[in-house]
């Protein structure tokens, strides 16, 4: 049970009806698996330590460069050439030193994306490369955890929910069909990316990781995408496709 701190440091989350003690509890005793601590990690890292997720993985195998601190507000200018994953844990514990954090120092793949995966309670997709999105999609559809998918280039930004507990959901590989022609996705260095959109999109995977491991509201359905320059949402259904290789033999 929480003590006298940790409902002062809750209490204008226990307050509301939809959470109350008993999600909060629910989200002390939740693992949060987050893959990518660039720019839509930091945010999203952050404010589940914030929330009271009481253990996170965060994985990244790059070292912080001055280029990224434009937008990727985990790091600060003492980590230059940190690990991004230790440099998030770091910000993470100093924000909350309740929340249990643990550092990957790697890319994670095969086996090991497979039990980091297997051991969470919902994983963050905040990589930008579509071969990354893939596995980490596979994976999540094989141990059947729910997967809070973002993505942020240039203005434009979008996130989706993909959870194989339900039997009707699409996974990523339904919105998006492996094709050889598009093996990795624009990135930031290449293209360029404005510093609150990536925030905006990490914040959104929190919230829709809060929920989830919280037990209050409705998961997000569908696809969501933010147009910077013109600050207009839109929404699209995304319905799951019988022949996809990857869920479309999910019962």
């Amino acid at each position: 049970m929480m003590d006298d701190q940790a409902l002062l440091r809750y209490s204008r989350q226990i307050m509301l009806p939809e959470v109350d003690i008993d999600g909060q509890e629910r989200l002390r005793g939740a693992h949060a698996l987050i893959i990518g601590a660039g720019g839509l990690g930091s945010p999203a890292a952050l404010y589940l330590a914030a929330a009271g997720v009481g253990r996170i993985t965060i994985a990244d195998a790059d070292v912080v460069e001055l280029s990224n601190l434009q937008r990727q507000i985990a790091h600060q200018q003492a980590s230059i050439g940190v690990n991004k994953a230790c440099s998030a844990k770091a910000s993470m514990e100093a924000l909350n030193p309740e929340c249990q954090v643990v550092a990957v120092e790697q890319h994670a793949a095969g086996e090991q994306l497979q039990t980091l995966v297997a051991s969470a309670d919902v994983v963050l997709d905040c990589t930008d490369r579509f071969s990354s999105r893939y596995a980490i999609n596979t994976a999540t559809q094989q141990a059947g955890v729910p997967l809070v998918s973002g993505a942020a280039i240039r203005f434009s930004g979008q996130l989706a929910v993909f959870d194989p507990r339900n039997s009707d959901a699409p996974c990523y590989a339904c919105l998006y069909p492996p094709d050889d022609s598009d093996d990795e996705a624009l990135s930031c260095a290449e293209s360029g990316v404005m510093a609150p959109l990536v925030g905006l999109i990490g914040c959104f995977q929190a919230v829709e990781a809060f929920k989830l491991l919280s037990g209050a509201g409705k998961p997000h359905q569908g696809l969501s995408t933010f147009e910077g320059m013109s600050g207009q949402w839109r929404h699209f259904q995304v319905p799951r496709d019988p022949a996809c290789k990857v869920c479309g033999k999910r019962e």
